[in-house]
C-alpha cells in the first residue's frame, strides 16, 4: 500500500532536499570524459541503416554438454572476490559495479502526478523490470529512502498511480534530459518537448511518443536500510500492477500479444552514462528433454544433481 510521509519527511519536498540529491549525483561521477563534446565528435556517426536483424547463434551446432562456445578461453581467467561490505569500501563503489555488470537493463520512463494535481513529473529509472504477468506486476527501485524521496516516488506513494513508458531510439535524448539537475520546480515535460497523452485508469499522463506504455497502480513498497550506516535509508522498492497497456498500432501483431522489436527499437541502460541499442537478435528454441537427450544420444549427461 502507499507509504505515509511524516512531517519530517514532508520537509524533503523542498529545494534543500533537491540540492542534497544533486551533490550525491556529483559523488557518483558517472561521466568519465572531461570534455564529452570532443569525445562525441571523434566517434562514428549514428547509423540510421542499422535495421533490426536476426542472425545465427555463435555456434549453431552446439549440443548438450558442449559448455561455453569460446574454446575454453573464459576458463583461463581468474576472478577477483569482492566483499560489498569490506572495510573502507564506499557504497557508491557497489552501485557503480552493479550498474556496469547487471546489464542491459530496461529503463522505466515513469510519469506521475502530485496528489493535488498541481504538478507532474517525468523521470527515467533503470532499476525497473516485469516480475509477473497474471496480474501484470512490475518492480521499480528508487535511490534514497522516503525521507529523501524524489518527486516520482513521492507522487507514486501519495496517489498510488504512475505510467511506465518504454524508451525507444527516437526519444533517447529527450528521456535522458529528464535527469538534468534543473532547479526545484522546473517541469521535465517542458524540457523534453515530449507529448503528454491521456490515460484510461490513472490521472497522470503517458508519453505519446513511447511505443509501449503501462498504466500502473501501486501495490506495495519496501524501504531498505544501509548495512554500513545504521539507520540510513538507502532505497525503496515499489511493486506496481499494470492495469492498462498502450502499444503503438504499427508495433502490435493482430492477436495483440507481441510487440515488434523492429518498431519498438528499445534502448537499454549500461554502466555510467552508456546506453545500448538493440539492433540484432538470435533465436533459440527451448530444448525438449526426450529429443535432446534420448534421441540425441546424450544419456551419459543425465546425472543426479548432487553428482554434477
Amino acid at each position: 500500500m502507499p507509504a505515509n510521509f511524516s512531517d519530517a519527511e514532508q520537509r524533503a519536498h523542498d529545494p534543500s532536499a533537491h540540492e542534497q540529491r544533486v551533490d550525491s549525483e556529483k559523488t557518483v561521477a558517472r561521466n568519465p570524459h572531461p570534455d564529452f563534446g570532443k569525445v562525441q565528435a571523434s566517434r562514428e556517426d549514428w547509423r540510421e541503416d542499422r535495421s533490426w536483424n536476426i542472425t545465427k547463434t555463435r555456434n549453431p551446432e552446439w549440443q548438450l554438454g558442449d559448455g561455453a562456445n569460446d574454446g575454453g578461453e573464459s576458463l583461463k581467467k581468474d576472478h577477483v572476490e569482492i566483499d560489498p561490505y569490506a572495510e573502507g569500501r564506499p557504497a557508491v563503489f557497489n552501485y557503480k559495479l552493479l550498474i556496469s555488470g547487471m546489464v542491459p537493463r530496461p529503463i522505466g520512463f515513469i510519469s506521475t502526478r502530485s496528489k493535488d494535481g498541481s504538478s507532474t513529473n517525468l523521470a527515467p529509472f533503470s532499476y525497473t523490470n516485469v516480475v509477473n504477468h497474471d496480474p501484470p506486476v512490475f518492480a521499480v527501485g528508487f535511490a534514497g529512502g522516503f525521507s529523501n524521496a524524489k518527486d516520482t516516488l513521492r507522487n507514486l506513494s501519495e496517489t498510488g498511480e504512475c505510467v511506465i513508458n518504454m524508451i525507444s531510439e527516437h526519444m533517447l535524448e529527450a528521456a535522458n534530459a529528464t535527469s538534468i539537475n534543473a532547479p526545484y520546480g522546473v517541469s521535465e515535460w517542458a524540457l523534453t518537448g515530449l507529448t503528454p497523452a491521456d490515460c484510461a485508469e490513472v490521472k497522470c499522463s503517458r508519453v505519446k511518443e513511447s511505443v509501449f506504455s503501462i498504466e500502473g497502480k501501486l501495490m506495495d513498497t519496501k524501504e531498505f536500510e544501509s548495512r554500513q550506516t545504521k539507520g540510513k535509508k538507502t532505497g525503496v522498492l515499489a511493486i506496481i500492477e499494470g492495469v492498462r497497456f498502450w502499444v503503438r498500432e504499427d508495433a502490435l501483431n493482430e492477436e495483440k500479444n507481441i510487440i515488434d522489436p523492429a518498431v519498438l527499437r528499445p534502448m537499454s541502460r549500461l554502466g555510467g552514462i552508456t546506453y545500448g541499442r538493440i539492433v540484432e537478435g538470435v533465436e533459440l528454441p527451448r530444448l525438449d528433454f526426450d529429443e535432446a537427450v534420448k534421441k540425441g544420444g546424450k544419456e551419459n549427461l543425465v546425472k543426479a544433481k548432487l553428482e554434477v
